[in-house]
């Protein structure tokens, strides 16, 4: 599966926070989370960005090193010209 399953499994354990508590703070059964931790399913576009705000309240650094291992160095350094 992908990036974010890892990114997730990555930040929670670093963090400390349990699956248990970001399902709480998203609104979700924790199977959500087991699905995502475990990479047997994919969060998509929107749930990933529901996973930032989760974690954003529950831990600012683990919400900013998740949305680093999930997007990497993709816009760092990138000329991001606007049309």
């Amino acid at each position: 599966m992908g990036r974010a399953g890892k990114a997730l499994r990555e930040v929670l354990t670093q963090y400390g926070i349990s699956q248990n508590s970001l399902a709480v703070k998203m609104g979700l059964q924790r199977s959500a989370i087991y699905k995502w931790f475990h990479e047997e399913r994919d969060p998509t576009a929107e749930t990933v960005a529901d996973i930032v705000e989760a974690l954003k309240s529950l831990n600012e650094q683990a919400a900013q090193d998740f949305v680093y291992l999930y997007l990497g160095n993709m816009l760092k350094n990138q000329d991001l010209e606007q049309p």
